[in-house]
Order: C-alpha cells, then structure tokens, then sequence
C-alpha cells in the first residue's frame, strides 16, 4: 500500500498535468522519475539537472524491495531499519535539495518472481532504487533497473556473475565480489602463524566446506576451494578461482558439501562434516537462520574444530539465538564500530561513530553490519543527487562513475569509487570474531583500525 505522501505527489501531479494541458504548462518544469518525466509547478527555482529545488518541491520516492519475510528475513529487516534511519536523519536536515525524502519498502518474501514484479512496478513509480538483500535477488531486480536506465545501489549482491554483465547502472556498496569473502580469514590464519600467535603444528590442516543452494553462498565456496566463475546464460567461465584461498593457505578440503533450499536436517549434516575429520569448518549461508542451525547441530554431534568461519553470523541476534557457542566464530565484514570513517550526510562531515550514536538514539541498541550497509547505500545516492543537482538517473549514474580515490563517495563504510563494472577499488573485507559476546576486529592488522588477538583455537561450545 502506497504511503499517504506518495498518494499526496500523485494526486498533485496529476492536477498539475491537466492544469498543464489546459493552458501549455507555461511556467513549468521537469524532473525525471522512474526514467520518465513529470511536470511541476510552484517552485522557487531549478537546479543544473532541471529538478525542482529548495522551495516545497514534490517528495523524492526512494523505493526498494526486501525480503522482510521468508529465508532472508532477519537481513532484510536490519537493512529496512538501516535505509530508514539515513532517510529520517536526511529529512532532518531539511531532505535533499528542500525536497523531502520519502522510502517506501515492499516486501518480496524472498522471492525472485515477487521481486521482480515489484522492481517493475517501482522504476516506474519512484526516483531513485536502493538495492535489496542476497545475490539471488539482486542478480535479476538490478537487471530491471538497468533496462530502465535507472542507478542499483548494490548492499548485498556480491555474486562475481552478477558483475560480468557489462551493466552501467549498478554500484556495489561492500568490498570485492563474493568469491573474495574467505580470504579474509585464510589471510588471518597465516598472519597469527607467521607472527607466533598459532603454534605452526597446531594450525589447520584439513578443511570441512559447507554452503547453501545459493548464488552468494555458492560464490563464497567457490573462491575458498578454486572453482570457476560461469555465465548463467551461456555456461561460459568468466574466471577460473584455482588453487583457491584455502589450498594457498596449506589447508585440504576433506569435505566438501552443499545443503538444498528449505534444508532442516542440521544433526545429520554435522554428523557427515564431523565424520570427515576436519579440523575447521568454513560456512557459506545464504541466512543468519542458516548459520545459527548449523552451529546448534555441530554443537549436539560434540564436534570441536579448531576454526570456524561462516559467512552470516555479524548480527546481534545471531549471538543472542546461539548464547555462547558463538564464541571464537569468525565472519568477514566491511564494518565495526571501532572503525574511524568519515563520511557525509547532508552535505556535512558525518563519521561512523555519528552513526552509532543516532542509532542507538533512535533504537536503544547498537548497530549491527546489515544496518550500517544500507545506510551506507542511501549516502552515496544522497551525494549523487546532491552532486548532480537532482534525481536524472543517468546524471547520477555519470556522476557515480567519476568518482576516484581524490573525490570519492564518502560513508560510513569508508569511501567508494567503482570500476567499469560497478566494483569498488581498493577495498577488501575485514574479519571479526566474537569474542565473549563482543564482535571484534582482528584482521588485519596495522592498517588504522584498532585490533584485538585472534582467539585461536576456537574455545569448546
């Protein structure tokens, strides 16, 4: 259902249009929305790009689609909350360009057919897009938006395929393709060995990989044991990922196993990666429910491996569902709380800790990865709007692309600017362990972010 202020600018535009038919608009001007054009009156001036300024202009509609119900539900509602949170403290800096900011958020229940048709519906409805949640869903809604010539802002959709397109309009909002994700935690591995923190012979010998029916989870397996990266369409290899993170480290796959869509079997699965005789346990979930379940069946078949990774697990309720087991886990990132960025909102000087501080004003409990993420998303859109003096799409979408490391998008995340395909440059992910009930950073290590030890090996549940 379409919010009263989205109901408020239809009505207004549609008297305005036949006010315009009826005497040829004269004194009017446009602004482009969903690719289209609509006609304004009553404002106090225009910008560069033709939209409507400072002085009651129509709400700029930014509209997404997330999967608040279904498989990816728990995301999904910390990145509503992330989006919302940017868009209110915009608004209370008097909205982008005097106009007020309005999100509106419909729910796709993790589906990629409801997804789509509501991607459909919105390119034509709203100014700007946000991204959704899971590779799954971002490979064909971004297909949308870029048919209609309208920026994706990508917060999770990390899947290297998706970035092979030759797509013009999408910008990831992370670090490198989802391949990437478990280098992090080989890469901390041999770090602590080459320090003297892990004791050479009791370092990881042997490796259980696990992974959802997902294109992200599956990206994810991919790069830790060296498979290809493939067209969807055509089958063709884009990239071959050999040896793979884990076989550069000195690490065997003894196993190596994906669980289907809607799984519920976790003590059997534990049973069969317990069996394997691994040492470590390397998860690529599609969901935080994924990871908690597979953590709660290792711990009833008594499995203790000397490290876990899991590619979910960030989240405050992760911690809160598992009370306890959960320490010593390791994620990747591209965010925490001590981490000193600076970023800009309003046009102002706005840094991480800012962003802690309005979150836990506004919800009374700190913020988590998939909060910081999207509010990170909704900045860059902001900047670009701000930079190009309105909501043209593809004014946006240039402007996006001229950024560099001297005049980058700047975030709570850190700053962005993106190659040809829409992947950030010079960014990689950051891993975290929780350590009694803290997330902390621990890799890597001397480069301005403040650290805490690797805890190795991982304590008995």
């Amino acid at each position: 259902m379409k919010s009263w202020k989205k109901l408020a600018a239809i009505l207004s535009v549609l008297a305005l249009v036949l006010a315009a038919c009826g005497d040829g608009g004269e004194g009017s001007d446009t602004t482009a929305a969903g690719g289209g054009a609509t006609t304004t009156e009553g404002s106090t001036g225009t910008t560069a790009a033709g939209t409507t300024a400072a002085g009651g202009g129509e709400p700029i509609i930014a509209a997404t689609s997330l999967p608040l119900t279904g498989d990816f539900s728990i995301p999904a509602e910390l990145h509503r909350t992330g989006y919302q949170l940017c868009v209110d403290l915009i608004n209370d800096r008097g909205g982008v360009l005097g106009r007020e900011l309005v999100l509106e958020v419909e729910d796709n229940q993790s589906d990629q057919e409801i997804a789509v048709t509501q991607t459909e519906r919105m390119v034509s409805e709203a100014d700007i897009l946000f991204g959704t949640f899971s590779s799954l869903l971002t490979g064909p809604t971004s297909a949308i938006a870029e048919q209609n010539g309208m920026v994706y802002p990508v917060p999770s959709g990390g899947a290297q395929r998706i970035w092979e397109r030759g797509f013009q309009n999408i910008f990831y909002f992370q670090a490198r393709p989802a391949e990437g994700v478990g280098a992090a935690a080989t890469n901390a591995l041999t770090y602590y060995r080459d320090q003297g923190l892990i004791a050479a012979d009791d370092f990881p010998t042997s490796a259980a990989v696990v992974y959802a029916d997902d294109p992200f989870a599956a990206a994810g397996r991919n790069g830790l044991v060296g498979g290809t990266v493939n067209d969807p369409a055509t089958g063709d290899v884009l990239a071959d990922l050999a040896p793979g993170f884990l076989a550069e480290a000195g690490i065997e796959v003894v196993f190596d196993e994906q669980w289907p869509v809607g799984f519920t079997d976790w003590t059997t699965f534990a049973n069969s990666i317990n069996a394997s005789g691994a040492d470590s346990v390397w998860a690529a979930t599609a969901s935080v429910d994924e990871a908690i379940s597979l953590i709660q069946g290792l711990q009833q078949v008594g499995m203790q491996p000397k490290f876990v990774w899991m590619s979910q697990g960030a989240q405050s309720e992760f911690r809160d569902e598992l009370g306890g087991p959960e320490n010593g886990i390791t994620m990747h990132t591209v965010w925490h709380p001590s981490a000193e960025f600076v970023g800009l909102l309003g046009g102002e000087e706005y840094t991480n800790q800012d962003f802690i501080a309005d979150f836990e004003a506004a919800y009374g409990k700190e913020p988590s990865e998939d909060e910081a993420i999207p509010f990170a998303v909704c900045q860059g859109m902001e900047q670009a709007m701000l930079g190009t003096g309105g909501t043209d799409n593809a004014a946006m979408s240039e402007w996006l692309h001229a950024r560099t490391a001297d005049d980058p998008v700047k975030t709570v995340l850190g700053d962005f600017y993106w190659d040809e395909r829409g992947l950030p440059i010079g960014r990689d992910y950051i891993l975290n362990q929780w350590q009694d009930g803290t997330l902390q950073f621990v890799y890597p290590v001397g480069e301005g972010l403040e650290t805490v030890d690797l805890v190795y090996p991982k304590p008995e549940w």
